[in-house]
C-alpha cells in the first residue's frame, strides 16, 4: 500500500511538473510524543515527535525524494519542524519557519514560492491554508489523523488530491 501511495504521489508530481504547474504538498505534523496525555492539551506545550512520528517524517522524506522540493515551510513548533526536517535535509534545504498564527504570511510565501513546496502544519492550519489557496472542497483533519497528504496544483483553479502515507 505504501508503495502504491508513493508511486501515485510521484506520478501526480511528475505530471504537474511536466505541465509547469508547481505543486504544494501539505501535511499535518507527525505523531507527538505526548499524544494521549493530559499535557497534550496544555496551551504552550511543544513536544517532540514520538518514535512513530519520526518514522512517519522519514517516510514522508522518502516519498518526496524525487518531487523536486524547493522549499519546506513549517510552523515554529518542534513537531512541525521535526516532520519537515528529513525532507529539507534530503533536498539540501533549510526550513522556512512561519508563525502558526500568521496564515497570511504563510499564504504569501506559498504564492510567491518557485517550484514544489512542502508545508507542514497542524490539524487546524492545513484546512485553512487549503482554503486560502483556492481549494473549495471543505477539509477536516481528525485529532488522531497524521497520515493525510494533500497535493495541490497552483493552477487556476487549483486541483487537490488527498492521499495517505505511512
Amino acid at each position: 500500500m505504501r508503495h502504491l501511495v508513493a508511486a501515485l504521489v510521484l506520478v501526480v508530481s511528475s505530471a504537474v511538473a511536466a505541465a509547469a504547474e508547481p505543486v504544494i504538498f501539505l501535511v499535518r505534523h507527525a505523531e507527538r510524543a505526548d499524544a494521549g496525555m493530559a499535557a497534550a492539551k496544555m496551551a504552550g506545550a511543544d513536544p517532540d515527535l514520538s518514535a512513530a512520528g519520526i518514522a512517519r517524517a522519514n517516510a514522508l522524506a522518502a516519498m518526496l525524494k524525487d518531487a523536486r522540493i524547493t522549499a519546506v515551510v513549517t510552523t515554529e513548533y518542534k513537531r512541525t519542524r521535526q516532520t519537515g526536517e528529513p525532507t529539507a535535509k534530503a533536498a539540501g534545504l533549510s526550513l522556512t519557519v512561519i508563525e502558526s498564527k500568521n496564515a497570511a504570511a504563510a499564504i504569501e510565501k506559498l504564492k510567491s514560492a518557485q517550484g514544489n513546496v512542502l508545508v507542514v502544519g497542524h490539524s487546524n492550519t492545513v484546512p485553512e491554508l487549503l482554503k486560502a489557496l483556492g481549494v473549495t472542497e471543505p477539509v477536516t483533519i481528525a485529532d488522531d489523523e497524521f497520515d493525510a497528504l494533500f497535493v495541490v496544483t497552483r493552477s487556476s483553479p487549483p486541483t487537490v488530491v488527498r492521499l495517505r502515507y505511512r
